[in-house]
């Protein structure tokens, strides 16, 4: 299987990695080469009971590929002594006086 430049800068994205554009081509080689590794593991004779390539449902439902920030399980609010106008309120240091 072909693996090109584009497809792993989508990969990388859905994965949220940062990917230099000098490394774009090594990772869709050795992408290439763990697809056709995989992919040789579907001739291989397994026996009864063993798990094999083939063993899953007929048919995957697959979900739209979305790249999208996780939402905060609690509310900013909750998570600093003190929170006001929508930032943290941070204690003045005794070095950062008005003069």
């Amino acid at each position: 299987m072909k693996i090109g430049p584009e497809t792993v800068r989508h990969v990388a994205r859905l994965a949220e990695l940062a990917v230099a554009d000098g490394d774009v081509d090594l990772l869709a080689t050795q992408l290439e080469s763990i697809v056709d590794f995989v992919e040789q593991l579907a001739a291989v004779d397994a026996p009864p009971g063993m798990a094999s390539v083939n063993v899953g449902p007929p048919a995957l439902t697959l979900r739209e590929d979305v790249v999208a920030p996780i939402a905060m399980t609690r509310i900013a609010a909750h998570l600093a002594p003190e929170f006001a106008q929508g930032f943290f309120v941070v204690p003045r240091l005794g070095g950062m006086v008005d003069e």
